[in-house]
């Protein structure tokens, strides 16, 4: 947050006060919306961010202390939850858990925000560790999980690294994403990936499910 951003000092009559429920949304509302329109996280300020949201600055200062905190609450409150897996299988629960990650990427809110947060990785290492915790870290345990549990039914072979193998699952969908301005996330990739990446970590004695 640049100088003239900086927090007004903070008065007697602020202290205390109850948080609005409806002018925070307002405000965390407003942030996606503007991230959606393509402006950056080091583009916005707390006057544009007011004006979008209907607000006074001195709603927003109250709340969070700089646009960090601000972007980890937006984080928090617009990460959807994680879908059910069907449980049938490794791969039916691998192609869940990919199909949830082409939709995130599809839809602009998640897309602003894990854009959003990549960028911030170097430059803000708090917005970076709010998304790999909130976001990244679970959903990888998950898919590590999954993993797990196909090597105790014999669908995939024992003594493979699972933290290699969660990335040649998830890889393709991210490397589309990040790379290509437009990125080509057609129906039916998840099942494309899981499968080809599958024929190369079943049991040898495995058949093809």
């Amino acid at each position: 947050m640049s100088r003239s951003e900086s927090r007004p000092p903070s008065n007697g009559s602020a202290r205390g006060r109850p948080r609005s429920k409806a002018v925070e949304q307002a405000v965390l509302e407003a942030v996606l919306l503007l991230l959606q329109d393509g402006l950056p996280l080091t583009g916005l300020s707390i006057d544009h961010i007011a004006r979008t949201a209907g607000v006074g600055k001195a709603a927003i200062y109250r709340r969070w202390s700089d646009k960090e905190d601000l972007f980890v609450d937006v984080i928090r409150v617009a990460e959807p939850p994680a879908r059910e897996l069907p449980g049938t299988s490794m791969r039916d629960d691998l192609v869940v858990l990919l199909e949830s990650l082409r939709q995130r990427s599809l839809a602009g809110r998640s897309s602003a925000i894990l854009h959003t947060a990549h960028a911030q990785m170097r430059s803000s290492p708090k917005i970076w560790g709010a998304y790999h915790s909130r976001v990244i870290a679970p959903r990888r345990d998950l898919g590590l999980e999954i993993l797990r549990r196909g090597q105790l039914t014999g669908e995939l072979r024992m003594g493979i690294d699972l933290e290699l193998a969660i990335d040649m699952f998830v890889g393709p969908l991210l490397i589309r994403t990040f790379v290509r301005h437009d990125p080509d996330l057609p129906d039916g990739l998840p099942e494309e990936i899981v499968d080809t990446v599958l024929r190369g970590l079943r049991p040898v004695s495995s058949p093809r499910s």
